[in-house]
């Protein structure tokens, strides 16, 4: 799920334990443009404290004016409900949504006398705990309940019941203890990847610091096969140890792994691509490496070139296809090739 989401299941729970009545906003369904999407949700707290979001802020706006003016139901009257905005193109401009999108939210409200009911101090513990689970809101009492979910399980809403997925949907695997490991994996967690890093070195590991990261010190190859790779899954090499790197990758790549890739200059991938050919793989399982890693924006920190990375992962992951001049390769090879026509245009005849 949404790391921003997390912080709303946080926040409900919190307030409900310090006393706070609170109104639990969930996206249910989008029509036309939308700034967020299915499942995204919002809290707003008796006084209008808010975490989260639902939309670009109007939608927001008019649900703590809402809160501020009606406040909250007390948990013998408090039932779900279903709200829409933005069906007229009036209303759209309003409430800051492109002109004829439409949002449809549930809108639950919370007490602390009906805190197990909603079953959200549970479901906190098995996200935080790493666990992927469904909650089931049921429209007519407002309880909830738990269950097991897949990754590619989605939301649905029937009018009579809710059913969202909550916990991380999408696994990235990291090949190296490194600096730049640490801030790849910092942000990897805030997008809502579940983070495992792999690295047998002592030296590495030993310093290794980061909240939130499972630290495996097993053979990369093995971390592969034992982590049953699936297609929400990224892998990034990063240690430039062929001995390490080689191993995740030519197991990586035959994997339905909607991301494989690794750091390193356009030389020093050439040469792992043909390494890697010596371990039967296809000319199309070659084809699926990300390398050299990232799209191109001149980073040269290692803050930065985690930030490259990860916006290259992130298309992946949401299926955009990025042309050849974002790419690091297609990127420099333009730059070179720049630079040697303005070279040749400033020769004499």
């Amino acid at each position: 799920m949404d790391s921003v989401d997390l912080e709303v299941l946080k926040s409900s729970v919190r307030w409900m334990a310090e006393g706070h009545r609170a109104l639990l906003v969930t996206v249910v369904r989008t029509w036309g443009s939308s700034p967020r999407p299915e499942g995204a949700m919002l809290a707003v707290r008796d006084d209008g404290l808010v975490v989260g979001s639902v939309s670009g802020g109007c939608i927001e706006d008019d649900i703590i004016d809402r809160v501020r003016r009606e406040g909250i139901p007390a948990s013998d009257r408090a039932r779900p409900e279903a709200v829409k905005y933005g069906i007229s193109a009036e209303e759209a401009h309003r409430f800051g949504l492109p002109c004829g999108g439409t949002i449809e939210l549930v809108c639950e409200p919370l007490a602390p006398a009906r805190a197990d009911a909603s079953a959200l101090p549970a479901l906190l513990h098995a996200v935080e705990n790493g666990r992927l689970v469904a909650r089931s809101l049921d429209m007519a009492s407002g309880d909830a309940a738990l269950g097991p979910a897949l990754a590619t399980d989605g939301l649905a809403f029937d009018g009579k019941t809710l059913l969202t997925i909550h916990g991380p949907r999408y696994r990235m695997l990291v090949i190296g203890a490194g600096q730049l490991s640490k801030y790849l994996c910092q942000i990897a967690v805030g997008l809502g990847f579940q983070v495992t890093v792999c690295d047998p070195r002592e030296e590495y590991t030993e310093t290794w610091d980061i909240p939130g990261i499972t630290m495996v010190r097993t053979m990369p190859d093995d971390t592969v096969t034992e982590m049953q790779l699936d297609e929400r899954c990224a892998v990034i090499a990063l240690t430039h140890d062929p001995k390490l790197d080689d191993l995740a990758l030519m197991e990586a790549l035959r994997t339905p792994a909607f991301y494989v890739g690794a750091l390193g200059s356009r030389r020093n991938n050439q040469a792992r691509r043909e390494r890697l050919k010596e371990f039967d793989l296809s000319e199309l399982q070659l084809a699926r490496l990300h390398g050299p890693v990232g799209i191109y924006i001149g980073s040269r920190t290692p803050p930065e070139i985690a930030i490259s990375i990860l916006a290259e992962v992130v298309a992946a992951k949401n299926h955009v296809s990025l042309p050849d001049i974002l790419q690091v390769e297609g990127a420099k090879a333009a730059r070179e090739l720049a630079a040697g026509a303005a070279s040749t245009c400033g020769t004499a005849p």
